[in-house]
């Protein structure tokens, strides 16, 4: 097998970061191995994200800089190509503005990345930007790296067209696997080392599998042996059912953690971001869920300055985050996305206005993150160390409530579950120290 290095660079959500590992799953048996720069790579893949601001601004940016590493190989020229949502709303922008681009493919076609590099690697620039009636969940091979959290992805695309966003246009209408497809693949993934499996989706709690709905889903791999811990994420209001509430009650590998996005505590700009629910209706969802697991952390979305927010739509927001509380959160600009309905909406908001409001907005959460962080000092947790350190002899774990934890700690650690006393708080974070067995054990006397 020929020794050829692969560079990707991931931006956006869990489901993109899924993607990447999928793509680099993929072209392994090729020979491809991952590489952490460009420099030297053979095949170079932006998979993009068309949600956030100037999203295609950034990958041009970006490709300019791969376009002078191919430029300056006098031979065995790199192959460059640009994956996901960008590459799937403006596939035809890219193929003009930039000639140097070998391969632009979207979300729904990495199971044919092998013929694509071929036709490729024999001088033809491929675009592919079609929705396959086939599934790509029906092709793609079983990861090729051992972690002790895996992301397992169970439903993609989006019916819900939200005037704001992109993904319906981008990612397809909603899918859901099969069952027991998701199930036997929880499976692989525990028999090799997964402790933590998160289900993603877009919509993830809008998973239908024949009879099964995520609840359902949720309680059959907890059933599997070496699974520890669940999560699952994103969810939209509409379809956080009380099935799925009563799960977070009874499942108790089902980790108290939920992110639940609103986007704004409006009504009227709800209404206008077509989000089909009212802020009262999400408070009611809130304390359903509070009443069915007290302890649980919650995070959400907001997007500030919406066409037409005002300054008592902003402070509804304030006043919704201000009654929920949350333990994290995404809060960033509107920016217009081309083609969808908020983008040619009218009342505008300027950047001043809007990076007032999300100063504002920011300062709250951060405060609510670092209080519910603080609040867990002096208490022991445990923690799945899944990460390593910056730091030799630093590990890096979750606690249930999804907070990072830095530990100095033997590497042997590494994907273990391990009780950790807190000992700091940070905004971003929390600090311990292993909890050992003399401090567990009853001392014995004298």
């Amino acid at each position: 097998m020929s020794n050829k290095k692969l560079y990707i660079k991931t931006w956006g959500c869990q489901m993109n970061v899924y993607d990447s590992q999928k793509m680099a799953d993929v072209l392994f048996p090729l020979g491809y191995a991952p590489t952490e720069t460009p420099d030297d790579a053979d095949l170079m893949i932006l998979n993009t994200c068309h949600i956030r601001e100037k999203a295609t601004d950034k990958v041009f940016s970006d490709l300019g800089r791969l376009r002078d590493i191919k430029d300056a190989r006098a031979e065995n020229k790199p192959l460059i190509a640009v994956a996901g949502c960008v590459a799937q709303a403006e596939g035809d922008v890219i193929m003009k503005r930039a000639k140097y681009v070998d391969m632009i493919f979207g979300p729904q076609t990495y199971h044919l990345l092998p013929e694509m590099v071929l036709k490729a690697n024999g001088g033809e620039r491929v675009i592919n930007t079609d929705f396959p009636v086939e599934s790509k969940f029906d092709h793609l091979p079983e990861a090729a790296v051992e972690s002790p959290s895996a992301f397992l992805s169970v439903q993609e695309g989006c019916d819900k067209f939200c005037t704001f966003c992109v993904v319906p246009y981008t990612r397809g209408a909603e899918f859901s696997r099969p069952p027991e497809q998701v199930i036997e693949e929880a499976k692989r993934l525990a028999g090799r080392g997964a402790k933590e499996i998160t289900l993603l989706g877009q919509n993830v709690n809008a998973y239908h599998g024949g009879d099964y709905d995520l609840a359902d889903l949720i309680a059959a791999i907890a059933e599997i042996d070496g699974v520890q811990r669940i999560r699952y994420m994103t969810s939209h209001p509409r379809d956080m059912n009380d099935h799925l509430i009563e799960a977070h009650r009874d499942i108790k590998k089902l980790m108290p953690f939920l992110h639940l996005p609103v986007q704004s505590g409006s009504d009227r700009i709800l209404e206008r971001m077509n989000r089909k629910h009212t802020a009262e209706e999400y408070l009611a969802i809130i304390d359903k869920i509070r009443t069915a697991r007290p302890d649980i952390a919650l995070s959400s979305d907001f997007i500030v300055g919406f066409p037409g927010e005002t300054d008592a739509d902003h402070r509804a927001t304030m006043d919704l985050a201000e009654k929920v509380g949350y333990a994290s959160c995404y809060s960033f600009k509107y920016s217009p996305r081309p083609g969808t309905p908020g983008a040619v909406m009218d009342g505008m908001v300027s950047e001043a206005v809007k990076d007032k409001r999300l100063q504002e907005l920011q300062a709250l959460l951060f405060a609510q993150q670092t209080r519910l962080n603080e609040s867990m000092a002096g208490r022991v947790l445990p923690v799945l160390f899944d990460r390593k350190g910056q730091k030799p002899g630093q590990l890096l774990g979750k606690t249930p409530y999804m907070q990072s934890v830095y530990v100095d700690a033997s590497e042997r650690l590494f994907g273990m579950m391990t009780d950790v006393k807190i000992s700091r708080a940070f905004q971003n974070g929390l600090a311990g120290e292993i909890v050992t067995l003399e401090e567990v054990l009853p001392k014995k006397s004298a």
